[in-house]
Protein backbone atom coordinates (compact mmCIF):
# COMPACT_ATOMS: atom_id res chain seq x y z
CA UNK A 1 0.00 0.00 0.00
CA UNK A 2 1.72 3.23 -0.86
CA UNK A 3 1.32 5.92 1.71
CA UNK A 4 1.77 9.29 -0.18
CA UNK A 5 -1.65 9.03 -2.85
CA UNK A 6 -4.60 11.76 -3.80
CA UNK A 7 -6.25 10.19 -0.33
CA UNK A 8 -3.64 11.02 2.47
CA UNK A 9 -2.81 14.24 0.76
CA UNK A 10 -6.31 15.13 0.53
CA UNK A 11 -6.80 14.82 4.27
CA UNK A 12 -2.74 16.70 4.95
CA UNK A 13 -4.72 19.56 2.79
CA UNK A 14 -7.39 19.90 4.92
CA UNK A 15 -5.60 19.72 8.33
CA UNK A 16 -3.68 22.47 6.98
CA UNK A 17 -6.67 24.38 5.93
CA UNK A 18 -8.35 23.84 9.47
CA UNK A 19 -5.35 24.76 11.18
CA UNK A 20 -5.33 28.10 9.38
CA UNK A 21 -8.30 28.61 9.73
CA UNK A 22 -8.51 28.31 13.45
CA UNK A 23 -5.13 29.71 14.13
CA UNK A 24 -4.58 33.13 11.49
CA UNK A 25 -6.15 36.53 12.66
CA UNK A 26 -5.85 38.00 9.23
CA UNK A 27 -9.49 38.00 7.18
CA UNK A 28 -7.24 37.01 3.88
CA UNK A 29 -5.84 34.00 5.46
CA UNK A 30 -8.77 32.83 6.49
CA UNK A 31 -10.37 32.83 2.89
CA UNK A 32 -7.67 31.45 1.84
CA UNK A 33 -7.54 28.76 4.40
CA UNK A 34 -11.21 27.64 3.04
CA UNK A 35 -10.00 27.21 -0.40
CA UNK A 36 -7.68 24.96 0.63
CA UNK A 37 -9.82 23.04 2.64
CA UNK A 38 -12.21 23.08 -0.17
CA UNK A 39 -9.41 21.74 -2.44
CA UNK A 40 -8.69 19.12 -0.56
CA UNK A 41 -12.32 17.83 -0.44
CA UNK A 42 -12.54 17.65 -4.31
CA UNK A 43 -8.80 15.71 -4.65
CA UNK A 44 -9.94 13.69 -1.97
CA UNK A 45 -13.33 12.56 -3.39
CA UNK A 46 -11.72 12.49 -7.07
CA UNK A 47 -8.94 9.94 -6.06
CA UNK A 48 -11.50 7.66 -3.67
CA UNK A 49 -13.70 7.05 -7.18
CA UNK A 50 -10.43 7.06 -9.63
CA UNK A 51 -10.27 3.23 -10.93
CA UNK A 52 -7.40 3.28 -14.05
CA UNK A 53 -8.99 0.23 -15.55
CA UNK A 54 -12.36 1.68 -15.98
CA UNK A 55 -14.06 2.82 -19.16
CA UNK A 56 -15.94 6.12 -20.46
CA UNK A 57 -19.17 5.56 -19.96
CA UNK A 58 -19.84 6.85 -23.52
CA UNK A 59 -20.98 4.51 -26.57
CA UNK A 60 -21.96 1.14 -26.56
CA UNK A 61 -21.15 -0.06 -23.02
CA UNK A 62 -22.60 -3.90 -23.40
CA UNK A 63 -19.40 -5.62 -23.89
CA UNK A 64 -18.11 -3.68 -21.17
CA UNK A 65 -17.43 -4.87 -17.49
CA UNK A 66 -16.08 -1.77 -15.45
CA UNK A 67 -17.46 1.31 -16.01
CA UNK A 68 -16.58 4.67 -14.53
CA UNK A 69 -19.18 6.76 -12.75
CA UNK A 70 -19.25 10.25 -13.76
CA UNK A 71 -21.31 11.12 -10.27
CA UNK A 72 -18.07 11.96 -8.40
CA UNK A 73 -16.56 14.04 -11.49
CA UNK A 74 -20.05 15.75 -11.88
CA UNK A 75 -20.45 16.74 -8.40
CA UNK A 76 -17.05 18.02 -7.88
CA UNK A 77 -17.05 20.39 -10.92
CA UNK A 78 -20.54 21.82 -9.16
CA UNK A 79 -18.65 22.39 -5.84
CA UNK A 80 -15.70 23.94 -7.66
CA UNK A 81 -18.59 26.37 -9.40
CA UNK A 82 -19.46 27.06 -5.82
CA UNK A 83 -16.90 26.95 -4.33
CA UNK A 84 -15.41 30.15 -6.51
CA UNK A 85 -18.37 32.20 -6.05
CA UNK A 86 -17.96 31.40 -2.25
CA UNK A 87 -14.58 32.67 -2.59
CA UNK A 88 -15.41 35.77 -4.58
CA UNK A 89 -18.11 36.48 -2.21
CA UNK A 90 -15.56 36.32 0.49
CA UNK A 91 -13.23 38.89 -1.02
CA UNK A 92 -16.01 41.28 -1.79
CA UNK A 93 -16.95 41.57 1.63
CA UNK A 94 -13.59 41.65 2.73
CA UNK A 95 -12.52 44.65 0.74
CA UNK A 96 -15.50 46.34 1.73
CA UNK A 97 -14.46 45.55 5.21
CA UNK A 98 -10.93 46.78 4.65
CA UNK A 99 -11.90 49.80 3.18
CA UNK A 100 -14.55 50.93 5.52
CA UNK A 101 -12.54 49.78 8.65
CA UNK A 102 -8.77 49.96 7.36
CA UNK A 103 -8.17 46.63 9.01
CA UNK A 104 -7.65 43.13 8.27
CA UNK A 105 -7.31 41.74 12.20
CA UNK A 106 -10.47 39.86 12.88
CA UNK A 107 -9.63 40.79 16.50
CA UNK A 108 -9.56 44.58 15.48
CA UNK A 109 -12.96 44.41 13.73
CA UNK A 110 -14.67 42.60 16.62
CA UNK A 111 -13.56 45.66 18.96
CA UNK A 112 -14.58 48.10 16.41
CA UNK A 113 -18.10 46.25 15.97
CA UNK A 114 -19.02 45.71 19.77
CA UNK A 115 -18.08 49.91 19.99
CA UNK A 116 -20.62 50.89 17.72
CA UNK A 117 -24.04 51.12 18.70
CA UNK A 118 -26.54 49.68 16.44
CA UNK A 119 -28.21 52.02 13.97
CA UNK A 120 -31.99 51.85 14.45
CA UNK A 121 -33.78 52.24 10.72
CA UNK A 122 -37.33 54.70 10.87
CA UNK A 123 -40.34 52.32 9.77
CA UNK A 124 -42.24 53.46 6.63
CA UNK A 125 -45.59 54.34 7.74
Amino acid sequence: MQFINGETIGILLFFIGAWGLVSRKNVLKTILSIGIMQTAVILFFLYEKDVTTSVAPIGDLSTQTNIADPLPQALMITEIVIGAGITAAALVMFIHLFHKYGSTNWSTLRMTFQKQPLKKTKKKR
